[in-house]
């Protein structure tokens, strides 16, 4: 049976792309999201077999994250937490009120995950984990201090767990994406030159690179991948 991926907010535009790009590369998914009948759609249009479905599960609760990591079984050897939040606001104009939410959803959830993906990784001593930062994390703009603090929060989760768990044949890495060519961004922003923008397929493609034997010799990388911007 063929190694197992999570890839988590799966039924999202960025996940679906991430689960296309890994199943065309034989992985077997574990498809965690929200939406069950989205997820259930997308395993059954994927190639291959005997990929799973996780529903409903809550990533900022360490438990769940423990139950659903168990679920994959000893054959987990790859992670790509698409889960996060965004959220803009001045600090003088109540931006505080942001930081919780923006934590809870980009940080806390990937710490949680990555620790419960970490002991079958360690057992089996091998295993890739792939987070998604921002450029925002690296210098925030104005009006983003929640959304960047947080997402730098992954980022220096992603070096030190990189480091801890380097000589265990485990690699941490993340994902820098500039704007994401979304339906919902090119919503919000009507005007914007969208030709700069990157597609959740490119990001998809350098997940799935990272996943892959061919970076053996990369971990605690922060790689931007921002299209043309």
């Amino acid at each position: 049976m063929a190694d197992i991926a999570l890839v988590t907010g799966a039924a999202g535009n960025l996940g679906r792309a991430v689960a296309v790009a890994l199943a065309a590369q034989g992985w077997r998914l574990a498809l965690l999201d929200r939406d069950g009948a989205a997820l259930a759609m997308l395993a059954a249009a994927l190639p291959g077999e005997g990929h799973l479905v996780l529903a409903g599960v809550d990533l900022t609760d360490a438990a769940a994250c423990t139950s659903a990591v168990a679920d994959t079984g000893a054959a987990l050897a790859g992670v790509v937490h698409t889960v996060g939040g965004f959220a803009a606001g001045a600090m003088a104009e109540g931006g505080l009120t942001a930081f919780e939410p923006m934590f809870r959803l980009n940080l806390l959830t990937t710490a949680n995950l990555f620790a419960a993906a970490l002991a079958p990784m360690r057992a089996a001593g091998r295993g890739s984990l792939v987070a998604i930062g921002a450029m925002a994390a690296l210098r925030a703009p104005g009006g983003l201090a929640a959304y960047a603090a947080a997402k730098s929060g992954v980022l220096r989760l992603v070096e030190a767990t990189a480091e801890e768990v380097k000589a265990e044949g485990i690699r941490v890495n993340a994902l820098l994406p500039g704007t994401i060519d979304t339906p919902q961004n090119r919503a919000a922003m009507p005007n914007a030159d969208t030709s700069r923008w990157v597609a959740p397929a490119e990001l998809a493609e350098a997940a799935a690179f990272l996943l892959s034997p061919a970076a053996s010799g990369v971990t605690g990388a922060l790689l931007p991948v921002t299209g043309r911007g």
